[in-house]
């Protein structure tokens, strides 16, 4: 008989998989992949502005805040996230529905984020001032957790090895 890993039987059974490992958010295991993927699509493919965007974000060149690009954060991608201080930044064209987002923010928000909208053309004419307007919204928010994380890695990474005896 062949044993299957924990996430293989949560793909057989369509069953949400453990939570607490940082991908669970209530959703099967086969729904959590294809938002991952879509991210991942997203990434790959990331429009002007975001690309310009990211560029102000990446490598913690705002304030020392980190980013992620396209982070899964339960049934929807946000375009950039602050983990620090859940504050999500959207970058929407043409094509966003405001009933649509108003709606996710209201769900977001729930789940304890911010969300911080611009249009394509802000960021394109104005990267200065959407930079601005974000690093003041962030220094503002008070940190989603306090130290030490409330979800440590179960793996121990990130921890200090003690020295040799």
């Amino acid at each position: 008989m062949v044993e299957l890993s924990p996430q293989e039987q949560d793909r057989r059974l369509n069953t949400p998989p453990l939570q607490g490992r940082g991908r669970g958010w209530g959703l099967a295991a086969g729904r959590i992949d294809v938002l991952h993927e879509h991210a991942h699509r997203m990434r790959r493919e990331p429009t002007e502005p975001e690309v310009r965007l990211w560029r102000a974000l990446s490598r913690s060149q705002l304030g020392s805040f980190k980013f992620r690009r396209q982070a899964v954060i339960g049934h929807y991608v946000a375009d950039f996230l602050c983990p620090q201080k859940a504050l999500i930044v959207e970058v929407d064209g043409d094509t966003h529905d405001a009933d649509s987002d108003q709606c996710r923010d209201a769900v977001l928000s729930r789940q304890g984020f911010a969300v911080l909208r611009f249009t394509n053309e802000d960021v394109m004419r104005n990267i200065d001032g959407v930079s601005q307007a974000i690093l003041i919204t962030l220094e503002r928010a008070s940190d989603r957790w306090g130290s030490p994380h409330p979800n440590p890695s179960p793996e121990g990474e990130g921890l200090e090895k003690a020295p040799a005896q």
